[in-house]
């Protein structure tokens, strides 16, 4: 096989600036972009799991890994002006809904205020920057309907986690109208996903995380909404498109697509309820019979959406991006991951490293077009 290139070599020796960095997705991206050549500067409050994929694969000195909270606006104002990143991807948030409702003003500070201060930031910013902002699909006002939501559709949110979403969008989309929109040297993408799974998640109240921490313990892992489909999709497949809207956000030829925002997910056929998913999975522990893997409870803390699920055209069509994995290879993928995490003796960051070059192996398969374009 000839040597990949992906996202046309567009990221090697950049500097690109990753909020979030120390976070499930951020700790991925992360990965992906020193495999990809890149310089990094993480910017992140703190280690969120324990363990944590950051820990686990240890490569804080292979970047600059600096530590505060991007409410703090002078901190990130001065930092973005020192390090004159050409990349930036904002993903440092307080992600996880539960919490939501046990600190609402955290969440709403961390995700609108944070999002809200790196707009600020960038009014002084005078150097050609790509910014990537990934919100959520959750920041879709939920009806859930049977038809995915495109990028067009209502914001809204009836939980805080959902509302600070839908707020950070709105506010992303007037500063772009206010003072980006022709500006020379920033270019704005907004990406939205959801149900991202993959190993070295180890976050509260996700299933994939919630289910190994049990297992990994022999115990059951308590399951709340057993019939609730989700699209579920690995976590290479959406950084796969962040990256790839930060190479077209970089020809001078798609300034159209200037300030635009994008759906990340799976195709139809990933769409699975939770139940499946954790049979699946749980065959990588071995579990034959479900009633040894999950217990079925009726404690529900809070209200979950039964379906949510996004239309990705617009990302087909003026991206070309599409998901690479099928439903069987997420779970091999997922599978792979925490069984030699658990029960073996693996240089975690080797294996995650070649699980990448495995994705990449088979986009280029499938003949996606950021693969050696």
């Amino acid at each position: 096989m000839n040597k990949i290139e992906s996202f046309g070599n567009i990221y090697k020796n950049k500097k690109v600036l990753i909020t979030g960095h120390t976070g499930f997705k951020g700790s991925w991206l992360l990965s992906w972009l020193l495999k990809l050549g890149a310089n990094i500067v993480g910017i992140s409050n703190d280690i969120p799991t324990e363990p944590a994929m950051f820990e686990v694969l240890n490569e804080s000195n292979q970047i600059k890994d600096l530590r505060f909270c991007i409410t703090n606006i002078d901190l990130l104002k001065s930092t973005i002006l020192e390090e004159e990143p050409d990349f930036i991807f904002h993903l440092a948030a307080q992600p996880i809904v539960s919490k939501s409702y046990l600190n609402p003003h955290y969440t709403i500070m961390s995700n609108v205020l944070g999002t809200t201060n790196l707009l600020e930031s960038l009014r002084f910013f005078k150097k050609e920057c790509k910014v990537i902002i990934i919100t959520s699909d959750k920041c879709y006002d939920n009806i859930e309907t049977l038809w995915g939501y495109k990028e067009t559709d209502k914001m809204g949110g009836k939980d805080i986690y959902s509302a600070s979403k839908g707020a950070a969008e709105l506010i992303i989309k007037s500063y772009f109208e206010s003072f980006f929109k022709n500006n020379i040297f920033i270019k704005i993408g907004i990406a939205r996903a959801g149900n991202v799974i993959g190993g070295g998640d180890w976050a509260l109240d996700r299933i994939v995380a919630d289910s190994v921490k049990a297992w990994s313990n022999n115990e059951k892992v308590e399951i709340r909404s057993p019939l609730a489909t989700r699209p579920w999709q690995h976590v290479l497949e959406p950084l796969s498109g962040y990256l790839r809207l930060g190479q077209i956000l970089s020809d001078v030829h798609c300034s159209k697509l200037n300030g635009e925002a994008f759906n990340f997910g799976p195709k139809s056929e990933q769409n699975h309820t939770v139940v499946k998913l954790l049979k699946d999975l749980g065959k990588y522990w071995g579990f034959n019979d479900e009633n040894d893997a999950f217990i079925i409870t009726d404690n529900i803390p809070f209200n979950e959406a039964g379906l949510l699920k996004l239309n990705c055209e617009k990302a087909l069509y003026f991206l070309n991006w599409e998901p690479t994995l099928t439903y069987d290879e997420t779970i091999n993928f997922i599978g792979d991951w925490y069984n030699a995490f658990y029960l073996k003796s693996v240089n975690m960051k080797d294996f995650t490293y070649n699980q990448i070059k495995l994705y990449e192996s088979k986009a280029l398969s499938r003949n996606q077009i950021w693969i050696n374009e």
